[in-house]
């Protein structure tokens, strides 16, 4: 269906309605601002096209056709030409982390082995001999044009006498010989569970330390986190467009739960929340219920406590690990010199997982849980049916998150209990590693949101910024295309339309935190948030979508970004 010039009866109609009185007459009743000659894609239930909105304090008050809207204007009413420009619901964003890698050498931009090697270099001559040198985590391999890790002999090349660790994304280190010396990691070191320890062919060690056994290496505490560092992060994620984000345990890798969290009650209070932010505390240790328990009151948190600004949202769990660590039924290609017979980490046992997840259930707590492989998933799902057995999560929108593969076997069980799938854009980055990984059949159909959808599962789009970068237009864009970075089209069967991609990033976060009825859309009564964009996202060419950069961010009624190049009147 063709929406590009439909304004629906409906909308008129609510406008005319919400004009009758002659409120323009009333300046108490008139809003304060109206921005109209545009096109206005709600996302409302039928995905009408508007051509105005208008606004007062912190909500959308009238939507529909210029003449109309425009009528409702009073002598204080600010009115702004789009001239032609396309206006979204504020974009969300399911599970982000942060908006950057953190500090180290920064690695987010380099594109050949080369360049990572070279900026790692130039930290290196600048330190001291022995000096830690470490990266940030904004990185992949698959950005590299070899489509490669570095192995431990590339660093040491550069590093022979500086312990190095690259921190790639949330579950890798890769490490050189004099990290391994410094903290006595070699061929003999016990794997720890939950973790595994790369080695070559031959047996040598390739330098990968993965999810636990990350824990071999002790990196110094990060920079403690400061309020002036979230304000600056919220402003680069509010010039991207997004005006809302949901945080999944940590808003930097490696830091307290719950400390950021009280950070953003500080700047809930003091007026400088610039995104609406639903934050899920976070459990580390599943060795106990009971510890479980003493570490949840020692946060003195309530589930869903908060309001449109500041929410906490529940609690994040995990039970396996990311691209090299996913749980598969099925055993990997042949990564870590395993003989064919590695098939992921099962981070958490499933004993443990279970009775963690049913005493969270026990105290009212909603759970979202990592899992990245199909064998992860069974355990999951097995997990919050045990749940639903003690007392029914239906309706609770528990959600999985990532569910990077998919099993037919999989959709009428998340169906049944009528769970949420956190969905982000990791192929478009990785692709190329997972074939590695997992070979060209599953790695094509990583993250099935098609399949998901055709299911009738709810899908929440996100980012896992910073293992991937936080531009929703990025993940978008892949979602309807499955184009990754650097090797072409994945799975083209899972492409979905712009319309659902539009409803992924915006009512369907909504549905996933209960706001739907908040914002989401832009429909009357509901929170003023949105998007100038300079370009219909809806019909321009699709490679376009990629490199779609907002002129305007408004969050609340109030304008968080504007494009300085661009001038709104």
């Amino acid at each position: 269906m063709r929406f590009a010039k439909r304004i629906t009866a409906s909308i008129l109609a609510a406008v005319l309605a919400a004009c009758s009185g002659a409120p323009g007459l009333n300046g108490a009743e008139a809003p304060d601002v109206v921005l109209y000659n545009g096109k206005i894609v709600t996302v409302d239930s039928a995905f009408s096209i508007a051509q105005a909105v208008a606004i007062r304090g912190d909500r959308f008050v009238a939507v529909g056709a210029n003449d109309a809207v425009r009528r409702t204007a009073g002598p204080a009413t600010k009115a702004i030409d789009l001239r032609g420009r396309t206006v979204i619901p504020g974009l969300m964003d399911g599970h982000l982390h942060n908006a950057g890698g953190g500090p180290g050498v920064d690695l987010a931009g380099v594109r050949s082995m080369a360049e990572l090697l070279g900026a790692v270099e130039a930290r290196v001559k600048a330190s001291k001999p022995g000096d830690l040198v470490v990266s940030n985590s904004d990185w992949h391999e698959a950005q590299l044009r070899e489509k490669r890790l570095p192995h431990r002999r590339d660093l040491d090349r550069i590093a022979p006498d500086n312990p190095v660790v690259l921190v790639r994304g949330g579950h890798e280190f890769i490490v050189n010989s004099a990290a391994m010396q410094r903290w006595s990691v070699s061929r003999t070191t016990p794997v720890p569970p939950g973790g595994e320890i790369g080695h070559d062919a031959d047996g040598e060690l390739n330098g990968e330390l993965v999810d636990t056994a990350r824990g071999l290496v002790k990196l110094p505490p990060p920079p403690k986190l400061t309020e002036e560092q979230i304000v600056a992060q919220m402003k680069l994620l509010n010039a991207a467009g997004l005006t809302g984000i949901r945080i999944p345990g940590q808003f930097q890798f490696g830091g307290s739960a719950i400390e950021p969290y009280r950070m953003f009650q500080q700047l809930r209070a003091q007026g400088k929340l610039t995104l609406r932010v639903n934050y899920l505390m976070r459990i580390f240790d599943y060795s106990s219920v009971e510890k479980m328990r003493e570490t949840i009151a020692s946060w003195n948190v309530k589930p869903d406590e908060g309001d449109e600004w500041l929410r906490i949202g529940g609690m994040k769990t995990l039970v396996d690990g990311g691209f090299e660590g996913g749980h598969m039924r099925t055993a990997y290609e042949e990564p870590f010199g395993k003989g064919g017979k590695f098939k992921g980490i099962q981070v958490v046992p499933l004993d443990d997982y279970v009775a963690v997840v049913r005493e969270l259930n026990r105290l009212g707590w909603r759970v979202a849980t990592h899992a990245v492989g199909d064998a992860a998933i069974d355990q999951v799902l097995d997990a919050y049916a045990a749940a639903d057995r003690d007392r029914s999560i239906r309706g609770r929108r528990w959600s999985i998150e990532h569910f990077f593969i998919g099993r037919p076997d999989h959709y009428p069980r998340v169906k049944a209990l009528e769970l949420v799938i956190s969905a982000q854009d990791h192929l478009y980055r990785a692709g190329p590693s997972l074939i590695e990984y997992w070979g060209r059949e599953r790695a094509e159909q990583v993250t099935p949101v098609r399949s998901f959808l055709d299911q009738g599962i709810l899908v929440a789009g996100g980012t896992d910024s910073p293992v991937i970068p936080y531009n929703p237009f990025w993940a978008m864009y892949h979602f309807i295309s499955r184009e990754t970075i650097s090797d072409g089209v994945y799975g083209a069967n899972q492409r979905i339309t712009r319309e659902e991609a539009l409803r992924v990033f915006t009512i369907n976060n909504a549905r996933l935190t209960f706001e739907e009825n908040l914002k989401g859309s832009i429909e009357r009564g509901k929170l003023a948030d949105l998007v100038i964009l300079p370009a219909d996202i809806l019909s321009i060419p699709e490679k376009q979508i990629e490199s779609l950069k907002p002129v305007a961010t408004m969050v609340g009624g109030r304008f968080v970004y504007s494009d300085p190049a661009v001038r709104l009147e």
